[in-house]
């Protein structure tokens, strides 16, 4: 809808370049724009975007409370969540003071919950659509192969970023990060999205930096006083910026594009946005923090 009303620079052009679907398409820079209807019906687009809308509700249905809640404790499917104690580590390790106000034992316990996981409502999107686009199950099993052979470095690679993570938290390297950065005072919330900037370049990820940084912001936030669910919610903002700026995304950008072997370019041009971006949240932040605390859930 927004390309109707503007176009980028150089979209001015009118030369009909091919046809998609059937619709003859005007030539342009940044946009294409048909000049005829698409000969699919209504039905058969929403056919094709089936698979983004099961997607979507699935989705939705799960972060529900009354759904979370169904598999909490003493809830009707509870028995579907099980969990592990972790021998010699459940409850041996104590967090004491600075950190905490009172000593406190860490918990290491391993949860699976194969229904109410986030994943599996993406795993029961995949099979309901493939029903639906009558898609073979051959078919489905061979897509299902090629995935997690395409995917085998990226699992590998977050494994051991929130293997790292958990080393971090139970061995006290994080806390013990906290307490050195809470030496910043009252400069600390505008360089907290930096971690999370620094943290998704590194991984590629924003939920690995939530992993690396989660419980080193909020320890921070209570040594210099200032919200810990504001601090929290600037690693991840901050993670944001750095997106842009990941090998991993501009491997895969360039990649998309076919312009393979220019990654350096793309990594300047990204840059200078990627720390302005990062500097703004900074800003934000911190008037946050001590100005507009009133915007801020106490």
């Amino acid at each position: 809808m927004f390309l109707k009303v503007w176009q980028p620079k150089g979209a001015e052009s009118t030369e009909i370049v091919g046809t998609v679907g059937g619709a003859a398409v005007l030539g342009g820079f940044g946009g294409m724009r048909s000049t005829t209807p698409s000969p699919y019906s209504f039905g058969e687009i929403i056919k094709a975007w089936s698979p983004f809308l099961i997607l979507t509700v699935l989705v939705t249905i799960w972060t529900l409370k009354p759904f979370k809640a169904m598999f909490a404790h003493g809830g009707a499917m509870e028995q579907f969540v099980f969990t592990i104690a972790i021998p010699y580590l459940d409850q041996l390790i104590i967090k004491v003071a600075p950190v905490v106000a009172n000593p406190t034992a860490m918990t290491a316990v391993f949860k699976f919950d194969p229904i109410s996981a986030g994943g599996s409502a993406i795993l029961l999107s995949a099979v309901i659509s493939a029903f639906i686009l009558k898609v073979s199950l051959k078919n489905t099993l061979e897509t299902f192969g090629e995935t997690l052979v395409s995917l085998k470095w990226p699992i590998l690679s977050i494994g051991m970023v929130l293997a790292f993570a958990f080393v971090t938290n139970y061995s006290g390297m994080s806390t013990t990060l906290a307490l050195v950065l809470a030496g910043t005072g009252a400069a600390f919330p505008f360089f907290s999205p930096f971690l999370g900037w620094l943290g998704v370049f590194l991984t590629g990820s924003d939920t690995s930096t939530n992993a690396l940084f989660g419980s080193l912001q909020p320890t921070t936030a209570h040594q210099i006083g200032v919200n810990d669910t504001l601090l929290v919610a600037a690693n991840t903002s901050g993670g944001v910026t750095g997106k842009m700026i990941s090998p991993q995304s501009i491997a895969i950008a360039c990649a998309a594009t076919g312009l393979v072997g220019k990654e350096s370019d793309l990594f300047r041009f990204t840059l200078k946005h990627s720390l302005i971006f990062a500097t703004i949240i900074g800003v934000i932040t911190l008037a946050q923090a001590y100005v507009f605390t009133g915007m801020l859930v106490h």
